[in-house]
């Protein structure tokens, strides 16, 4: 429709929207750019399981096709955003600051789980050195952890595949994005090592995961690497439970082998992975998942809900 105005939100390389998304439009309407219709790029700045800032909490990043598309663009999203708008020169200008959002998270994420690898290797607490670390005021308190969903584990290819086509290899963004794929790996690897160390594989081969999700207090599972520690805890034949009462049994389906669960009861395990930090399990107590486990089980507390002291193994 003529002086109809589309509005992109969706995380693209820097380019994208101009170079493949308006010439698919052109071709499929008739129309032209800046004379038929305008297109805006405002990128979503939502966080899953967040209810501190919700949308119009966030401050909206604004571009247009030309002047007269972003002076409309921004008024528009005035109307629903009370934190306000930036505009910004370009449709490229606001698709490349959505895009280093979330890389830079990564990067920082994954420099976190380098140091974590280190220091469990020098048998020092990585959360204790953090939390000291943090009391210099311009420490960045970035955690290591798990890196899943569909942003900060998959945005930053994005880049790299356009970093790559205009003739530059990014190093250290493909550096990270490595690290924090190698971490479900890592998790699986330590665990084996020490319930072969402490025997608990001969009365038991039952591991229960807790959590699914991408992250915490969101049902979302999408590039979830907690499916990946299932995965490769069965590639060690051991039989996995899963346990995350905030994902809905209809959404999931990981490998025949595993069993989603519905409530933590006795089941003998010989040791338990909690992959995300859900409300729900911060309530639990220790000694209860140690209850349901067989003696001398183990517990990997990758997101550190439990006193250190409390558990054999944590980030």
């Amino acid at each position: 429709m003529r002086g109809s105005i589309v509005i992109f939100e969706s995380t693209v390389y820097p380019g994208a929207t101009r170079q493949v998304c308006i010439p698919i439009l052109e071709k499929i309407s008739g129309l032209k750019l800046n004379k038929d219709f305008g297109v805006g790029y405002s990128p979503e700045r939502i966080n899953p399981g967040d209810n501190k800032h919700k949308i119009e909490d966030i401050i909206k990043i604004t571009s247009g096709s030309d002047v007269k598309t972003l002076s409309k663009v921004d008024e528009i999203y005035k109307k629903i955003i009370k934190a306000g708008t930036f505009q910004t020169s370009s449709l490229e200008v606001a698709e490349a600051a959505k895009i280093i959002e979330n890389t830079q998270r990564d990067i920082n994420i994954a420099l976190m789980n380098e140091l974590t690898i280190i220091f469990n290797k020098l048998n020092l607490s990585s959360k204790e050195i953090f939390e000291a670390a943090c009391t210099k005021w311009n420490f960045l308190n970035f955690k290591p952890g798990l890196v899943g969903g569909h942003c900060i584990g998959v945005d930053p290819y994005y880049l790299t595949y356009k970093s790559v086509e205009i003739g530059y290899k990014p190093e250290l963004i493909l550096a990270g994005r490595k690290i924090n794929d190698y971490m479900p790996n890592y998790v699986v690897t330590e665990f084996v090592k020490l319930a072969v160390k402490k025997e608990v594989l001969k009365i038991s081969n039952k591991v229960l995961v807790m959590g699914i999700s991408f992250k915490e207090n969101c049902p979302d599972i999408r590039n979830s690497k907690s499916i990946d520690i299932v995965k490769k805890l069965e590639e060690y034949d051991l039989e996995v439970d899963i346990y995350d009462p905030i994902v809905s049994p209809k959404s999931l389906s990981i490998t025949r082998k595993s069993n989603l669960i519905e409530k933590l009861e006795k089941r003998a395990y010989a040791g338990i992975i909690i992959a995300v930090s859900h409300n729900q399990f911060k309530t639990l107590d220790i000694d209860f998942l140690r209850s349901i486990c067989i003696p001398n089980s183990i517990i990997f507390d990758v997101k550190n809900i439990y006193p250190q002291i409390s558990t054999d193994l944590s980030f």
